[in-house]
């Protein structure tokens, strides 16, 4: 009679230990580390109904959990008709939220659909996810996503509403078209410097009034100096001799169709940001108006009455702003009216989607970025953002330099003592600071001056020296006792 076979026991999931590691080939150590991500680790589940989706230019690949359907995973184009078949399938299998990498603009038309069809979409930034190891293709992608964002362990980025896209775009399309025609005006300078034409010698800006009309008479036909010089407005500080003497030049038939083509693109930018002005100005009008009835405070200041408008709107945009969201941002030094419009275009006036101003100032990548272990500061590294009201931020920031106010003393003392990289982003980080407590609080900005910020850090000072030397007097009286 045959023994009876032993029962096999079942054997605990393997753990790679440090010596096992080493004599696993790649494709053990691959299966073990995918082994290891499938295992139940007692997590808390915090999305039930979650899904992930791997966003790409052709397709899109679609994570449900497995008991939703017999296929979990479901290959979707990237048409109208399949991205609504995607939300289908996706409420159909039960699926409430969907996670999603920011990949490009391709998540951008997903993001609209799903958001149509009543699901909670969470976009999320790539760089928290993509060094984790063991996916190696769309589909194991699409399932990690879907297991992470189970566990809730994926961050939802920050979207404004559809009214700030709308206002986002077209003042994101004028600031194109104003970097355009900038590109416009270095080639023509260009231009004319190789015939020989040295008007940027005498003229501070080439799209001024005077620039413009010597332009358009050159490409006319005129070449004598003195009439092309007796275009002069009265503002220019060179003398119409000086003007005459600069062009006289080497005229050169390339160069000239260079020179009309050149101009052409910057009187169609011109045109085309004309055209961005008269729809932002009738967007703004058909906004709700939050200003109760409050007039727009009169700017007093000096510098600002004085300053050339620029590549600046041609409507008022200040009032606009002002209606819209019940605060003049522009009280704060630093911050101009174009200033002020990147901010709203981009963040909105909506400051209760950041908790606190500390909230904000992190997402603006303002904020140090300092490695902590064992209680101590072991590091400090960089945060690198694109992010456009940072870099604004921080060019507001740099013209405090020369302010004689409170925050330009601030930021005098901050780069002596720190240097001016420090100094900018922590300057920024205070404007940050205090746009959002005029948004999110009605706070009125009064500015105290230079001369109470340097009386204040001074008895800061003189009150930090005896305390130290009170300090002094006391050690000194214990060694002599």
């Amino acid at each position: 009679m045959k023994s009876k076979p032993q029962e096999k026991t079942k054997k605990a999931p393997c753990r790679p230990t440090q010596g096992h590691w080493h004599e696993m080939n790649r494709k053990q150590r691959r299966e073990t580390m995918r082994r290891i991500q499938s295992d139940d680790l007692s997590l808390e589940v915090v999305h039930p109904d979650a899904a992930g989706i791997d966003i790409g230019n052709e397709s899109h690949y679609a994570a449900v959990p497995p008991t939703r359907d017999t296929e979990s995973v479901r290959r979707f184009g990237c048409t109208t008709a399949e991205l609504k078949a995607m939300a289908g399938w996706l409420k159909q299998c039960g699926i409430r939220t969907v996670a999603m990498q920011s990949t490009g603009v391709y998540w951008i038309a997903v993001y609209d659909i799903l958001e149509q069809a009543g699901l909670e979409v969470y976009l999320v930034n790539a760089r928290e996810t993509k060094n984790l190891p063991g996916r190696k293709s769309d589909v194991q992608e699409s399932q990690w996503l879907m297991k992470l964002h189970t566990y809730g362990l994926l961050r939802n980025s920050f979207r404004p509403s559809q009214e700030i896209r709308t206002m986002r775009t077209y003042w994101r399309q004028r600031n194109d078209l104003v970097r355009a025609a900038g590109r416009h005006i270095q080639r023509i300078q260009k231009a004319l410097t190789q015939m020989n034409l040295q008007l940027a010698n005498v003229l501070s800006d080439l799209s001024g009034v005077t620039g413009q009309a010597i332009i358009k008479a050159i490409l006319a036909g005129e070449r004598d100096p003195h009439k092309l010089a007796a275009f002069r407005n009265w503002r220019v500080k060179a003398t119409q001799e000086q003007l005459a003497r600069s062009l006289e030049g080497n005229w050169q038939e390339d160069l000239l169709l260079v020179l009309k083509q050149e101009q052409d693109g910057y009187e169609f930018c011109q045109q085309q940001m004309a055209e961005c002005d008269r729809r932002l100005k009738q967007y703004l009008q058909q906004r709700e108006d939050r200003s109760q009835g409050a007039s727009l405070p009169e700017e007093k200041r000096k510098e600002r009455l004085k300053k050339k408008k620029g590549n600046a709107p041609q409507f008022d945009l200040p009032t606009e702003l002002f209606r819209m969201t019940g605060t003049e941002l522009t009280q704060i030094d630093g911050i101009d009216v174009m200033t002020a419009t990147t901010i709203l275009s981009e963040a909105g006036w909506d400051m209760s989607k950041w908790q606190t101003e500390h909230h904000f100032v992190s997402w603006l990548r303002l904020c140090p970025d300092n490695k902590v272990s064992g209680d101590k500061i072991i590091g400090k590294g960089r945060l690198p953002t694109n992010n456009r009201i940072t870099n604004t931020l921080k060019m507001a920031a740099s013209s405090l330099r020369t302010s004689n106010t409170y925050v330009g003393a601030q930021f005098r003392r901050l780069r002596t003592k720190l240097g001016a990289p420090v100094a900018i982003k922590a300057m920024a980080a205070k404007l940050a600071r205090l746009v959002y407590r005029m948004l999110r609080y009605g706070m009125q900005y009064v500015d105290q001056g230079a001369k109470f910020y340097e009386a204040q850090h001074r008895n800061l000072q003189i009150a930090h020296l005896k305390w130290k030397a009170a300090k002094l007097g006391f050690r000194i009286t214990q060694l002599a006792a």
